[in-house]
């Protein structure tokens, strides 16, 4: 239904420096202050509300309905709804316009009218000056005749949906001739929106509307997540849902809880459906999988928020090396679909996103965005990521490794550590050319560089680290022993020997380590190696990459020394499951070290990585309830209480669970890898801040007393706080 004349001709006598968005209770206005968008209350009078807020509500809730697939023709008079974008307007006879829709076309509205006599205006006049008038950004109602179509359309009849608001398929850009067009709110004028604009976290729906990146990986991700779901049904798997009211289990980060207004009693939001896949195994669900929405009250950093979704999958007669292949198989089957779907491109700063492809994908696999191979995932033991990256989630993009326990002279290995006999791990940094630049940097240059990125280290890395100082000498021929004086004689015969073709500007780091077996996720120069590839990529040191590195580490230690942030799983023997407590160990010599030397024991545990990000971990289970049991109580030394919490688990265990592995797929972050972004809040609509905030809605919020009362809870008084 379009406007009425009346109402049309008040809209159209008002100019754009004139033209005011509604007040109305319905749309509070949005004023920008130095903090943000906030909101501010409005005040009415009865004739407001009586008259004009009657008037402008009819208007805006009455309105024709959108076209379907199957009538854009060209020629056919059709209807879009969507946002008023940009305007152009070339004469007072010819205005150019497009209207943003959302998962379809490109739309342009070509509005041409002559002026004519007031009184008898011709037609499409009143709607020329509709367009000409309403507030950017506005949403819309359009009516108008189909002047082309541009893309390959599949003309086959299933493509050509009879939906309202459906867009004819490969369609990429429509031209529409105005008849009609009617405001269904307006936008207010003290938003500001500008190329490139960055709204604060309170007006997270601006953000996503005009954030072409952002908005873009937010559809791509239903999408990827389509495509995974499809994979694992075609592969037989059965899709349940587990409950999100759980209870509180020790398996390893800290919990959410809720409590019920039942006294003493409270559910826990659970960490992961571990516990309940398990038992699903025991059940005769044969292959499990879910996306599962699981919760963590743990620190918070750019790739980790306290609710977040996982891919979550469950195998019964099944080993490690089984899920490893479905993995493989089902994130092999995502590329082939991501390339036929969608390409990457590049804004202005750089960044890379997905759009709807408008080209074929390329016949050669290694041309695409994201290239596929017919070749299983590397794989390599944590000792060796540890050893030859220094982290457990290396990126091997990264065109240097670690040399592990270089024997370098005393004389230089006091200089750079307090440890009385350190183990000495090196790198050699090459900076090359880059597309921007056809000469490598000056030996200055490289100087300036290391210096910058040396000062520039976390205090963790460099002035507070216990071990000593990264150290960095930067190779120049024309000096004596090349610039390595400082490794004296022998130091530097061990050095030329490990890297033989030595040119100047090319830098060695240096990083001592106690002589002890690898532990946690990461050595100082593992850290240091992944922080100054990043930063020469961003000045220019380093080319970037665009691959996508797949790789599996595997065989971890079963068990980690507990930590003060990590509360493990509650028992007494001073350390706690690497991964969880239902982790099966990786061979027979493994159970029996685990009674003898449990920290030496391995697991059956693995990672998949990309490009530096751990995707998720998996493992093969212990399936028995006597294992089971014997870790909870004699290896990890849970009192009767802590494996009374697991009670559950170990009936299913005992009641003939099969041989079971299974595997979480981090989907937040895979969607990030995969979408060109590194933080996991680029492909959340709604994302929690480093506290743990939802700074939208301004959650978490303060509870009152009368609150707590209902679920038998109260405020802890203050001197017990200051007590502890």
């Amino acid at each position: 239904m379009a406007l009425s004349r009346p109402s049309m001709r008040r809209l159209t006598s008002l100019k754009p420096s004139n033209l005011r968005p509604c007040t109305s209770f319905l749309q509070p206005r949005l004023i920008r202050r130095p903090s943000g968008v906030s909101w501010v209350p409005q005040r009415f009078t009865h004739s407001d509300i009586t008259q004009q807020l009657r008037e402008e509500w009819s208007s805006y809730n009455h309105f024709p309905q959108a076209s379907s697939a199957n009538q854009f023709v060209n020629g056919q008079t059709v209807t879009v709804h969507g946002f008023l974008s940009q305007r152009r307007i070339s004469s007072k006879k010819l205005i150019f316009a497009n209207v943003q829709v959302d998962n379809g076309p490109s739309i342009q509205v070509v509005s041409h009218s002559e002026p004519g006599d007031e009184s008898n205006p011709p037609p499409g006049h009143e709607a020329h000056l509709a367009l000409r008038a309403l507030p950017l950004h506005s949403p819309v109602a359009v009516t108008g005749t189909v002047v082309s179509q541009k893309g390959d359309r599949d003309l086959s009849a299933s493509s050509q949906r009879d939906v309202p608001g459906s867009f004819p398929k490969g369609v990429t850009h429509l031209e529409i001739s105005l008849q009609n067009i009617q405001p269904l709110n307006a936008f207010p004028k003290d938003i500001i929106v500008s190329k490139g604009v960055q709204f604060p976290p309170s007006a997270r729906h601006l953000q996503i509307r005009f954030d072409e990146a952002l908005q873009a990986r937010i559809r791509a991700r239903p999408k990827i997540g389509h495509e995974l779901r499809k994979s694992l049904t075609d592969l037989n798997f059965t899709e349940v849902e587990t409950p999100i009211l759980f209870k509180s289990t020790p398996e390893g980060a800290r919990e959410f809880l809720v409590p019920t207004r039942r006294a003493g009693l409270a559910y826990a939001l659970p960490q992961s459906p571990q516990q309940y896949k398990q038992i699903l195994m025991s059940s005769g669900i044969r292959g499990y999988y879910q996306f599962a929405r699981c919760f963590r009250d743990e620190d918070l950093r750019a790739d980790r928020q306290p609710e977040f979704t996982q891919l979550d999958l469950e195998m019964s007669f099944a080993t490690g090396q089984d899920v490893m292949r479905t993995v493989e198989s089902i994130m092999k089957d995502l590329m082939k679909s991501l390339n036929s779907q969608f390409e990457l491109v590049q804004s202005d700063i750089k960044e890379r996103y997905p759009v709807p492809r408008r080209t074929p994908p390329s016949s050669d696999p290694s041309s695409n965005p994201w290239p596929v191979s017919d070749k299983p995932f590397p794989r390599i033991t944590y000792e060796e990521a540890m050893s030859r990256f220094g982290v457990d989630k290396p990126d091997t993009r990264i065109p240097f490794e670690i040399t592990p326990n270089v024997p370098l002279p005393e004389s230089f290995t006091s200089m750079i550590s307090p440890l009385p006999s350190p183990t000495i791990d090196t790198f050699l940094f090459t900076p090359t050319t880059t597309t921007t630049t056809t000469t490598s940097p000056s030996i200055r240059d490289t100087t300036t560089f290391v210096h910058t990125f040396l000062s520039t280290l976390p205090p963790a890395l460099f002035s507070l680290n216990p071990n000593g100082q990264p150290a960095a000498l930067i190779i120049d021929t024309s000096k004596p022993l090349m610039g390595l004086s400082p490794l004296s004689h022998s130091g530097f015969e061990t050095i030329t020997n490990l890297y033989p073709s030595l040119t100047s500007g090319d830098v060695i780091f240096f990083q001592a380590r106690p002589p002890t077996p690898f532990s946690g996720g990461s050595t100082a120069l593992g850290q240091i190696r992944t922080l100054l590839y990043s930063s020469a990529v961003t000045s220019g040191f380093l080319p970037p990459s665009h691959q996508f590195n797949f790789l599996w580490v595997q065989n971890f230690p079963m068990f980690t020394p507990n930590t003060e942030t990590d509360p493990g799983q509650g028992g007494q023997s001073g350390f706690s499951a690497t991964h969880h407590p239902f982790t099966a160990p990786l061979t027979d010599a493994d159970v029996e070290l685990m009674v003898t030397n449990p920290l030496a024991a391995r697991a059956d545990h693995y990672d998949l990585v990309l490009n530096g990000v751990e995707l998720g971990g998996g493992s093969r289970r212990i399936h028995t309830a006597k294992m089971q049991e014997y870790v909870f109580r004699e290896i990890l030394k849970m009192s009767d209480k802590g494996v009374k919490q697991f009670s559950h688990l170990l009936e299913a265990l005992r009641a003939g669970c099969p041989p079971h592995a299974g595997f979480a797929l981090g989907f937040d972050r895979l969607c990030a890898v995969l979408t060109g972004t590194d933080s996991v809040r680029d492909v959340i609509a709604f994302p929690k801040s480093m506290k743990g905030e939802d700074l939208t809605v301004r959650s978490p919020g303060k509870i009152t007393s009368e609150e707590l009362g209902t679920y038998h809870l109260a405020f802890r008084p203050k001197e017990e706080k200051k007590k502890e």
